[in-house]
């Protein structure tokens, strides 16, 4: 797998396994405060390694303290609306969703504010049953920027996510669990490992499919169901064009572990 070039001083670039590219938030005294130097990295490593065959799948984590803790509230404290609107700072973020291949975020301690909505960027999250979610703003005098208000409420309901972003309540894992924000709750200990195994089992799957997959799935938050019916349709007659549903099926039949080759 070819080297992320482009300097960085705020992540860790890691391939833990077959497949699988790792990315650490890397800025622990700020507890991973999301700085607009740090997501360009994030988004410039994403979008390098998602070009390139030999990546399954993505694991973003932060370390034992924080995913991150929030954006960084310093970099915005004097911004006009003018300025704000016209940098690309925060749109940049909604790049993410540009990538193609899978990404689950691994959650430990605080994922607040821009860092709750990075984690609600990634298709999946999976957390240690310590951690703490929420979109806090309106202590500070604003409301999510990043996706908040959006992802939030498409993911636990209008009524929970109205309680949370107006009063700025945190979420235990537990809850975020419970109301589905969360994959996955691991013991403390194994919030790294749990992700890990997660991503190495997505990277083991037929990448076309799992592409098509995401594809599919994501649609589902902005197409009618009709037409979200006729685009999974699509995405599953398209498949029968690949090396890879040919493998998988013949497989099935033969009662033999399938060979991927991603065409």
């Amino acid at each position: 797998m070819k080297p992320f070039d482009k300097p960085h001083e705020h992540i860790l670039i890691s391939c833990p396994a077959d497949g699988v590219v790792a990315i650490q938030l890397n800025r622990p005294k700020a507890l991973n405060a999301l700085n607009f130097a740090m997501m360009s990295e994030v988004v410039s490593a994403l979008e390098f390694y998602d070009r390139q065959e030999t990546t399954r799948c993505f694991l973003l984590h932060g370390d034992e303290k924080a995913f991150a803790a929030g954006a960084d509230i310093k970099e915005m404290a004097h911004s006009t609306a003018v300025e704000m609107m016209q940098n690309s700072h925060i749109t940049r973020w909604e790049d993410i969703k540009n990538i193609k291949k899978p990404i689950i975020a691994a959650v430990s301690g605080y994922a607040l504010g821009g860092g709750c909505e990075l984690a609600m960027l990634c298709d999946m999250i999976v957390a240690s049953d310590t951690a703490k979610f929420g979109q806090p703003e309106i202590k500070i005098g604003v409301i999510p920027g990043a996706g908040g208000t959006q992802r939030l409420t498409k993911a636990i309901g209008k009524a929970r996510a109205m309680e949370l972003v107006l009063t700025g309540r945190l979420m235990s894992a537990q809850e975020a669990f419970e109301s589905g924000l969360v994959t996955k709750l691991v013991p403390p200990d194994q919030w790294y490992t749990a992700s890990l195994e997660l991503a190495k089992e997505v990277a083991s799957m037929p990448p076309i499919a799992v592409r098509a997959a995401k594809e599919a799935i994501l649609k589902s938050f902005d197409l009618s169901i009709e037409a979200g019916l006729e685009f999974e349709r699509r995405n599953f007659y398209l498949l029968f064009a690949t090396q890879d549903m040919r493998e998988g099926m013949q497989a099935f039949i033969e009662k033999r572990k399938p060979t991927w080759t991603g065409k």
